[in-house]
């Protein structure tokens, strides 16, 4: 029999039972994908009511619990009381009663009215207070969540043990899936929804219900976030999420300048980030020498909400420093739209046209069902109180039957008979209590029966009307613009200037020398400087390993022992003297436990290439271009090839002949242009110089003529080649060479 593709053999120990052989395939589908589906329909993805599971099991635990009404109870109370409708422990409720709070200020309308520490969305760092310090109810605007959830507007289900039931969706009066931020990440797909104003989304649902055709931008502005910022108005993305529910717009930090310091205070960020991300860059970006004007950044958010200070240099234009930060950190980010929602139990991307127009069919259908529900109780009460008229006429012979009825299971059946009404009718007249045999209490009910009758027809009329049931859901969207509209936070800038308009200040170019030592200190000096003095301060037992003459606007590659290649701008590097030290590398790159520089090199074009020589002899060539990137990687991984140990690198500005020593005092002349450049980094190389066992290649110099009497005994016409031992004339150069 043919294997199936995708089978494995599985092995048959003793002891662990059959075994049959699966394919891969088959262990897919019927194992990992019924997680997938649950995760995706069960977690991750919020329905058409705005909610994933979770926050509907938490919202309705709290409305069962009376918390809409009165005091607040301990967070703890309500994480244990939602325990029997959400078996996921305590840990994953609380974050999301966290999330629904007011005091987390996600939410532009929360649902949770919160007292005590619940941390802050714009905070990484500040963590919220454990359930058993914190308090919470209902928000007033829950309300409109379970105002009709009484009147079977809704389906239940069981809940995980059969013990209760659970809605499954809740009956919400306004949009809620388009208020509130939302998002998630299922298995294989995601969801992110943005916030939009609620008086602007109740004003397009409205607009929808009357005109299909309605143009959604004239009353759908832009998105609105809790936090505030500042939107960059972009029509044809925004029309574009409208349409696809695909798509991202950018959002930016409000600011203030302090008049009497200079100081830029940040008050309001983008929902993407939070304050530390941007404090942590603008860090870096100073220790790199990219923001020069920036002397110090502190995080001063209290009680009166987020302040983030950037203290600046004196004379720096504050709008024009922000317009770098705005390009360079998290001050201005995209958020990504993905309307991904649960629409009858199946993911579906939609646009907001689309979300609008099947919440609409939502609602509609809740309030159809509202209306049978209190049409069918109107029905059962006029029934009930016809069969009550009709004792009217004759209250003393209703006393009368029951009276002289023997046995109690005959009353029922007895007036019945007597009066010409069904079971239930007679039912309620036998229930009537004793005080109320009177007429006046009689006629009271009988005239609801007019009321009643209108009331009920009045309902029919709705019930088979799409067109009343729309003025109906009109009404209410209205009344909730009334109760809880509120100013937009969010500012939509039309007119405004890009980051990508904005240069990056010029970086001054100047000749400088830069100066390599063994142990990996850097210097950068000043020819001016050197002239005044040019005694290198060391550290004992360290030494200069390389000096280079070359401008401040140039990169500086520097290579280490773990072929790591570490890249950065001369120019961040500050202008030092001869009497100091240095900047330490491994420490100023940020260099690896135990990683120590090997090379250092400058270029401007990364035209050129790079020789690497290793101890057996091979050597690899291979083009500076290959480290040039087009984004601004500081760390690039197998700068060079980790097979052998490096004797030594050179760089190239062009080919030339250098001089190969071995440890056996033999010397080769090979000339670079032998060697062909290759740009995969990490290349092995060609072989070089022939060793013998127990040799290594100690050192590689440029050759310069004169250094060898009998040059040509060290050439030879094709690589590789053993070379020759130097004349004894050669001999001091020679020791020269190795001890450098």
């Amino acid at each position: 029999m043919a294997k199936k593709p995708g089978a494995s053999k599985v092995a048959n120990f003793k002891s662990s039972g059959v075994v049959e052989q699966q394919s891969i395939l088959d262990t897919l589908e019927t194992n990992y994908m019924p997680y997938a589906m649950s995760v995706i329909v069960s977690r991750a993805i919020p329905e058409i009511d705005g909610f994933k599971p979770s926050h509907r099991k938490l919202l309705y635990t709290m409305y069962k619990d009376g918390l809409l009404e009165g005091a607040r109870t301990k967070s703890a109370n309500v994480v244990g009381s939602t325990m029997h409708l959400n078996p996921h422990g305590d840990a994953a409720i609380y974050e999301t009663m966290v999330r629904l709070a007011r005091g987390n200020e996600t939410l532009l309308h929360p649902y949770v009215d919160s007292k005590g520490n619940f941390g802050k969305a714009y905070s990484r760092d500040m963590d919220y207070a454990a359930p058993r310090y914190t308090e919470v109810r209902l928000e007033k605007i829950c309300n409109e969540l379970f105002s009709d959830i009484n009147k079977d507007t809704v389906d239940f289900v069981p809940n995980y043990d059969n013990s209760t039931t659970e809605p499954t969706l809740l009956p919400v009066t306004f949009p809620t899936i388009l208020v509130n931020i939302n998002l998630g990440i299922a298995v294989g797909m995601a969801s992110n929804i943005c916030s939009f104003n609620l008086k602007e989304v109740c004003e397009t649902t409205i607009a929808l219900l009357r005109d299909p055709g309605h143009d959604i931008s004239s009353t759908l502005i832009a998105p609105d976030f809790c936090g505030g910022g500042q939107l960059l108005y972009n029509a044809d993305e925004l029309q574009k999420i409208y349409r696809t529910g695909l798509g991202g717009f950018k959002v930016r930090a409000r600011y203030r300048v302090e008049e009497k310091t200079g100081a830029i205070v940040v008050t309001e960020i983008p929902p993407t980030t939070t304050a530390e991300a941007i404090i942590d860059k603008i860090v870096e970006l100073v220790k790199a020498g990219k923001i020069r004007e920036i002397t110090n950044v502190k995080d001063l958010t209290d009680l009166s909400g987020l302040r983030i200070s950037i203290d600046v240099k004196r004379g720096t234009d504050p709008d024009r420093l922000m317009q770098r930060l705005f390009k360079l950190t998290p001050l201005e980010d995209t958020f990504s739209c993905n309307f991904n929602i649960l629409v009858g139990g199946r993911p579906v991307v939609l646009g907001v046209g689309e979300i609008l127009e099947e919440w609409t069919a939502f609602r509609q259908e809740c309030v159809r069902r509202r209306v049978w529900f209190d049409l069918t109780r109107t029905k059962e009460k006029l029934h009930r109180l016809q069969g009550l008229e009709k004792i009217l006429l004759d209250i003393d012979k209703a006393i009368r039957i029951v009276r002289e009825t023997e046995e109690e299971s005959e009353v029922v059946p007895n007036l019945m008979i007597g009066f010409g009404i069904d079971q239930v009718q007679a039912e309620y007249v036998a229930e009537i209590k004793l005080r109320h045999l009177n007429r006046e209490y009689i006629l009271k009910r009988t005239q609801e029966i007019e009321e009643l009758t209108r009331a009920a027809a009045e309902m029919e009329g709705i019930v088979k009307s799409p067109e009343k049931i729309r003025g109906i859901i009109i009404d209410e969207l209205q009344t909730v613009i009334q109760k809880y509209a509120q100013p937009r936070r969010t500012e939509v800038l039309y007119s405004f200037e890009t980051a990508a308009d904005e240069e990056e200040a010029p970086v001054a170019d100047y000749p400088v020398h830069v100066f390599v030592t063994k142990e990996g200190y850097f210097k950068k000096i000043t020819p001016q400087s050197l002239r005044m003095s040019s005694e290198q301060k060391l550290k004992e037992g360290d030494s200069i390993a390389r000096h280079i003459e070359c401008t401040n606007a140039m990169d500086v590659l520097v290579f280490t022992n773990r072929q790591q290649c570490y890249k950065a701008k001369l120019s961040e590097f500050d202008d030092t003297k001869a009497s100091v030290l240095g900047d330490f590398l491994p420490a100023k790159l940020g260099m690896d436990k135990d990683e120590t520089v090997v090379f250092v090199a400058v270029t401007r074009d990364y035209a050129g290439y790079l020789l690497f020589v290793f101890e057996n002899g091979k050597a690899a060539k291979v083009e500076l271009a290959s480290y040039a990137t087009k984004t601004n990687r500081k760390k690039l991984l197998g700068a060079y090839c980790d097979k052998f140990p490096l004797a030594a690198a050179v760089q190239l500005a062009e080919d030339g002949e250098y001089r190969i020593t071995a440890s056996s005092g033999r010397v080769l002349l090979v000339h670079t242009g032998a060697i062909a450049a290759k740009s995969t980094k990490n290349t092995q190389g060609v072989a070089c110089m022939t060793l013998k066992r127990g040799q290594k290649v100690v050192s590689v110099a440029p050759y310069v003529e004169g250094d060898l009497s009998a040059p040509h005994r060290h050439r030879v016409k094709a690589l590789p080649g053993a070379g020759a031992v130097p004349q004894a004339a050669d001999f001091g150069q020679q020791q020269k060479l190795l001890e450098d």
